[in-house]
Order: structure tokens, then C-alpha cells, then sequence
């Protein structure tokens, strides 16, 4: 996979985990889950793609 091995992979998640901290890695992989999914739909040929917010992500913008 590109080249790297467990090693360097690690060492991506540490830095990773430095810049946004622990807290943010949910919301990011969420984030990065919702642009992958619409992205496949995009290439599908599907016109529509989600872009409103879910229960969850309101709750948060509350707290």
C-alpha cells in the first residue's frame, strides 16, 4: 500500500492525533465516511447527494 509499513503508519496516527487531538478523530472519520459515500454516489451517475446535517452533528453544534 504506497509503501508503507506498520512503522510509518503509526507515526502518521501520532502526528495525527498531536494536530486535532483525540477528541476530533470521530468527527473527522465521520466527515471523511460522508465525502467517501458521496463521492461514490457522484460517480454512479446519481444526482443526489447528502449534504444536511444529521441528529447527531446538531447535537454537538448545541453543546
Amino acid at each position: 500500500m504506497f509503501g508503507f509499513g506498520m512503522p510509518e503508519l503509526i507515526v502518521i496516527l501520532v502526528i495525527v492525533m498531536v494536530v486535532f487531538g483525540a477528541g476530533k478523530l470521530p468527527e473527522i472519520g465521520s466527515a471523511l465516511g460522508k465525502s467517501i459515500k458521496n463521492f461514490k454516489r457522484a460517480s454512479d451517475g446519481k444526482d443526489e447527494i447528502e449534504i444536511k446535517p444529521t441528529k447527531d452533528d446538531e447535537a454537538k453544534k448545541e453543546r
